[in-house]
């Protein structure tokens, strides 16, 4: 909304939904706020039309639908012509929990990481979030920017200083192995990174990664443990596996979600112990791979 305010060319689109989350930007910029209707692959054409038109469009929807319903039209008719469309990917993860598997997103990442010239942003929490989507404006290009609502607190106590592709350090440790996580998983890293005495970074910036920042993050520690609220396929931590590969190799264990869909339905807290990703199950897969590493 203060975009918006500052700035007539910002756009607000949205496909049918949010209206109580909107009420308060559509009574503010009632003329730069669009709802496309429940069409988001049309809204995403619209939304680079106006790009195309010098308009700064915003396209709002939840992760399940954007970017993955509309994937084709991101590629071709934004990031294909560089377009400066943001795409706001809401409820990320696991946190529809109680809507199955239709609204859960956890494959996001995955499929926007094969597409060119689009960054991909990931904040953990408030402060992030409002430093992300600073950083969002001010690119020239395509952005997504994937958001959770599992409402976890603060990571950071005031608004980060976010550079593209650099990791924000959360914690100091000395313990020889160091996390690295990135939205919802930064708050349980942060509280293992305490536990082990460990270095915890946050990842707001996925794509792209600033290799030479992580290769100077692995040359001082002997492993490290990618968390995230995502496939372990094409997520952070296969982000981080191939950039270490090419600049020094380093152990990484990646810890998310596996191969599998939820089978039930719950809470949000409930579909995290499903998939073996809330605070207890992690401190459990973890453990066998701190040790080997504690004792080397």
């Amino acid at each position: 909304m203060e975009a918006a305010q500052n700035d007539k060319r910002v756009l607000l689109l949205t496909g049918d939904h949010g209206y109580a989350l909107f009420d308060e930007f559509r009574r503010s910029c009632p003329d730069q706020y669009i709802n496309a209707g429940i069409a988001e692959q049309n809204m995403v054409g619209v939304a680079a039309g106006l790009a195309k038109a010098g308009f700064r469009p915003v396209v709002y929807g939840l992760s399940a639908f954007v970017p993955v319903r509309v994937l084709e039209q991101i590629k071709i008719d934004v990031c294909y012509e560089k377009l400066p469309v943001i795409f706001t990917g809401d409820g990320a993860g696991l946190v529809y929990s109680t809507l199955g598997t239709s609204h859960q997103s956890f494959e996001d990442i995955a499929c926007l990481r094969a597409v060119p010239h689009i960054d991909i942003l990931s904040p953990c929490d408030a402060h992030e979030l409002t430093a992300c989507m600073r950083s969002a404006f001010a690119q020239a290009g395509p952005v997504y920017m994937r958001m959770g609502k599992a409402d976890l607190g603060a990571v950071h106590e005031a608004l980060p200083d976010l550079e593209c592709g650099k990791l924000l350090r959360v914690l100091d440790g000395d313990h020889p192995v160091t996390l690295v996580a990135t939205g919802s998983m930064v708050k349980a890293a942060q509280t293992l990174g305490r536990e082990l005495g460990a270095s915890v970074w946050s990842a707001p910036w996925i794509k792209p990664l600033d290799t030479t920042q992580l290769s100077s993050i692995a040359a001082g520690t002997r492993a490290i443990i990618t968390l995230e609220e995502h496939s372990v396929v094409g997520g952070l931590g296969g982000a981080v596996l191939e950039a270490l590969a090419e600049a020094g190799p380093r152990p990484v264990l990646r810890v998310g979600i596996g191969e599998q869909f939820s089978l039930t339905c719950g809470s949000h807290a409930h579909a995290m112990r499903e998939h073996r990703i809330d605070l207890e199950s992690v401190r459990q897969r973890i453990a066998p791979f701190v040790a080997k590493w504690q004792a080397a």
